[in-house]
């Protein structure tokens, strides 16, 4: 899949660069006076320092892949798999459902270590911190909503995850039929696993307001919307405006 939704979340004022490792492929942003080759490189490291312990414990614990319902880790398990696993938990669904956002959140927070403005997209999941305000673009496939409508992301609300599901678009798992789903948390795991979580629910137009309602409900989770063709649900901290 072309990643032309890209497009929606680059901010002018920072230098966009891609990393890729495997499956995860990454769209990173920084303040102009802080992007280098090196800091290319300490990403690409990240990167790699996430995956690789995960990818040796499902070596270990292949159920853990495969499950798509709450799942408790084994003993030893790394920190990574254990923040996947009790973001799902909370949510309901299995823990490679929080994996995107994770991942996102852990390379994001170690880069705003060395830049004041950071955003991390990682298959449609977003980590942000922000200095100032920030506008991201909603993509909801063949929706009348699509492209029209940005949230407006206040500094003080970062950082922030603001993870999307859907299940028209893309190629992640979905039982629902919502065209986006986006879910906004300081914790961007959890905004990973209630998008999938609250995706399901949507099996028509008229679920909108169910799948919002649920994520309301989940402890961590500041902001959710819910738009299925031509029909559109937000709750909490979400501020639309024209895209």
């Amino acid at each position: 899949m072309e990643r032309t939704y890209r497009s929606l979340h680059r901010q002018d004022d920072l230098v966009h660069f891609q990393v890729v490792v495997k499956e995860t492929d990454l769209d990173i942003g920084v303040r102009r006076e802080r992007f280098s080759p090196e800091l290319v490189k300490r990403a690409e490291k990240l990167v790699r320092d996430c995956r690789a312990p995960l990818e040796e414990y499902i070596r270990r614990d292949p159920a853990f892949l495969k499950a798509h319902d709450p799942y408790d880790p084994l003993p030893g398990a790394p920190p990574l798999a254990r923040k996947m696993a009790a973001a799902a938990r909370r949510a309901g669904v299995g823990p490679m459902a929080a994996v995107a956002g994770a991942i996102a959140e852990a390379v994001g927070r170690a880069l705003a270590r060395f830049s004041r403005d950071v955003i991390v997209e990682n298959g449609g999941d977003i980590f942000l911190r922000s200095a100032c305000i920030r506008r991201i673009g909603v993509y909801a496939g063949d929706s009348p909503f699509s492209h029209r409508l940005a949230l407006e992301i206040r500094p003080e609300d970062t950082p922030l995850g603001i993870c999307t599901s859907s299940g028209t678009v893309g190629h992640s798992l979905s039982f629902g039929m919502a065209d986006a789903v986006v879910i906004l948390s300081p914790d961007t795991a959890l905004a990973d696993a209630v998008a999938t979580a609250a995706g399901n629910l949507v099996k028509d137009p008229d679920h909108v307001q169910k799948a919002a309602g649920f994520a309301a409900l989940i402890p961590g989770v500041t902001g959710a919307l819910v738009i299925c063709r031509d029909k559109m649900a937000a709750w909490g901290r979400v501020k639309l405006v024209p895209a």
